[in-house]
C-alpha cells in the first residue's frame, strides 16, 4: 500500500491489485458507518487505487493508514443484487471457442461466479464486475461496435459489465437483461455502486420476465 499526496487534502492509495483495493474500500466504508474514519468528502475506487478527497490532514491520515490491518473481501451472496440475462449475445459463440467450451455452457460458468463490482467509469451506471476466474478472462474485440444496445452484459480482460445505454464499444457481448441500470427518476440512480455485489441469473433467450 502506498498512499500519494493529491493536492492539499487528498490522498491516491495505491495498492497491489483490485482484490486489495476492494478490500481497503469496503474497510473505509466499514470504518466511516461506525463513526471511526475521519472526515473524508469523497472515497472513489478504480481498478488498484483508492481516492480519498477532502481529509483535513492527508498526511496524519497517510501515516495511520499504514498501520490498518484490512481484512480481505468476505462474500456475501445474500447481499447480492440479482440480474436476469438472456444468454444470446452475438459474441457467444467467440467467448465459448476462447473458454474452449460449449456455447451453452458459458452460461453456467459465467452465471455460476458472484460478481462485486470493482469501480464505476465509462458512462453514468456501468459498473466494472470482477468476479469470474482468470482463465475465463478475454480480450476486447479487435474491431469495436459502433453501437451497443443498453442492457448488453459483456466480457473485457477480467471484468464483467452491462451497459445501462447504448453506446460504442468493444467488449465481448454475451447476454442481455432488462434490468435498468441507470435511472435519473430513482434514489440512487445508478443501480450499481462500487462493492456491490451482483449474480447473473439466466433466462431462457427470448422470453422477457
Amino acid at each position: 500500500m502506498r498512499a500519494l499526496p493529491v493536492g492539499d487534502r487528498a490522498l491516491l492509495i495505491e495498492l497491489k491489485d483490485g482484490d486489495e483495493a476492494g478490500a481497503l474500500h469496503a474497510e473505509l466504508l466499514r470504518r466511516r458507518a461506525a463513526g471511526t474514519l475521519p472526515a473524508i468528502l469523497e472515497i472513489v475506487p478504480a481498478a488498484r487505487t483508492v481516492l480519498l478527497d477532502g481529509l483535513d490532514e492527508p498526511g496524519r491520515f497517510a501515516q495511520e493508514l499504514a498501520e490498518w490491518e484490512v481484512p480481505a473481501l468476505q462474500g456475501r451472496v445474500q447481499d447480492a443484487i440479482e440480474v436476469p440475462v438472456r444468454y444470446d449475445g452475438p459474441d457467444l459463440a467467440d467467448v465459448a471457442a476462447l473458454w474452449q467450451v460449449a456455447e451453452e455452457d458459458v452460461a453456467d460458468i459465467h452465471s455460476a461466479a458472484e460478481f462485486r463490482v470493482a469501480f464505476c467509469g465509462f458512462a453514468p451506471g456501468f459498473g466494472y464486475l470482477t468476479g469470474l476466474p482468470q482463465p475465463y478472462a478475454v480480450p476486447r474485440r479487435a474491431t469495436p461496435r459502433t453501437s451497443v444496445p443498453a442492457g448488453a452484459v459483456a466480457l473485457a480482460g477480467p471484468y464483467t459489465g452491462v451497459y445501462p445505454r447504448s453506446s460504442p464499444g468493444g467488449w465481448q457481448l454475451i447476454g442481455t437483461t432488462d434490468t435498468v441500470l441507470w435511472d435519473p427518476a430513482r434514489e440512487p440512480a445508478a443501480l450499481l455502486s462500487p462493492g456491490t455485489r451482483v449474480r447473473f441469473v439466466p433466462r431462457l433467450a427470448g422470453i422477457r420476465r
